[in-house]
């Protein structure tokens, strides 16, 4: 194989004008992807990028790669299928909260039980911003919109929880007010065998403007994000003062550092086979004004579904030789129907 072609931004850049709302944060989303490209050491022409509906849906038309703009919520099935037909391409998935968490459950938990091999990237503005903000499945309780006006009394989707409950070997969150820390999650995300999910706390500030603010913001940051790291203890804080521990019920609890000290914290292991640790740090915040944890949550190693299945079929093939689809559609039991 010859070697891959050195890249730049602006090879991975189309033609395309970016149309989204001025501000919004899919655009540095957008310019975090095209600057990480090049560093990834892959092709164009090996690069998909697959999408469904919704303002994150207009992904792929930016990227100077293969790319579809799918239907509501099918993307992860259209890539399932793709990462069968050719697992020897890129395939990223590419959708909102509303696109993937409501219409699209079904077929993201799925792709993420099963392993495919698959990058998926979730931005997450707790909002519906196509359809001209209505309530969300990841919107919190009592949020008025459009068609929530008295409040909606639905209880909030957490990705991260819903993508552990399913079995995901990767699992991670990031937000769009930093590029390095986004860089980094999607590399560890496209670096993984098998199926990669990443939330990304994104603003919309047409339709939810600051809704992460309280957490995301520059002079926030320090207090409020939990940047996890493997195999060390889960402190923050401006100077390290906070930290996390497990109550003996297992729930994960911000504590001051000071009062327990450093060995009673919890030692973060995304290479836990068990998810459960993860899952309690995925439950540590109820909203986006609680301390939150960002980063790798899990990461372990499981057969992946394309190789799984290509395994299984060499096998039979091995055993019975090529299949007959004749003698297929002509074996018993067959009727006729008159």
């Amino acid at each position: 194989m010859t070697d891959v072609p050195v890249t730049t931004k602006k090879d991975w850049t189309s033609d395309q004008e970016v149309r989204w709302c001025p501000g919004c944060g899919d655009y540095s989303i957008l310019t975090a992807i095209q600057l990480m490209m090049p560093d990834l050491g892959v092709r164009r022409e090996n690069t998909v990028f697959i999408s469904g509906i919704g303002c994150a849906a207009r992904f792929p038309y930016y990227m100077n790669t293969y790319g579809m703009h799918s239907i509501h919520g099918r993307s992860p099935a259209i890539a399932t299928g793709l990462a069968m037909a050719r697992p020897e391409l890129d395939v990223w998935v590419i959708g909102g909260d509303g696109d993937m968490l409501s219409i699209g459950g079904n077929h993201l938990i799925h792709a993420l039980r099963r392993n495919v091999n698959l990058n998926i990237l979730l931005f997450n503005n707790m909002i519906y911003g196509l359809t001209k903000g209505q309530f969300s499945p990841t919107s919190e309780t009592g949020k008025v919109t459009k068609s929530t006006p008295f409040g909606s009394v639905d209880r909030p989707f957490n990705p991260v929880s819903v993508a552990l409950g399913a079995e995901a070997t990767f699992v991670a969150r990031t937000h769009d007010m930093d590029r390095a820390h986004m860089q980094a999650m999607f590399k560890r995300a496209h670096a993984h065998q098998g199926a990669s999910i990443v939330e990304v706390f994104q603003n919309c500030n047409v339709f939810n403007d600051g809704a992460f603010a309280s957490i995301t913001k520059k002079d926030n940051r320090d207090a409020m994000l939990i940047d996890l790291q493997h195999g060390e203890p889960i402190r923050f804080g401006v100077d390290n003062e906070r930290g996390v521990i497990l109550d003996d019920d297992g729930l994960a609890r911000v504590v001051d550092v000071a009062d327990v000290g450093v060995e009673a914290l919890v030692v973060h292991d995304e290479t836990a086979d068990d998810p459960a640790l993860s899952f309690a740090l995925s439950r540590l915040a109820s909203g986006p004004d609680q301390p939150t944890p960002v980063g790798v949550f899990r990461a372990v190693e499981r057969p992946e579904y394309a190789q799984s299945t290509s395994q299984q079929l060499a096998a039979a093939q091995e055993s019975n030789g090529p299949g007959d689809l004749h003698a297929l559609l002509h074996s018993l039991p067959t009727w006729e129907v008159t």
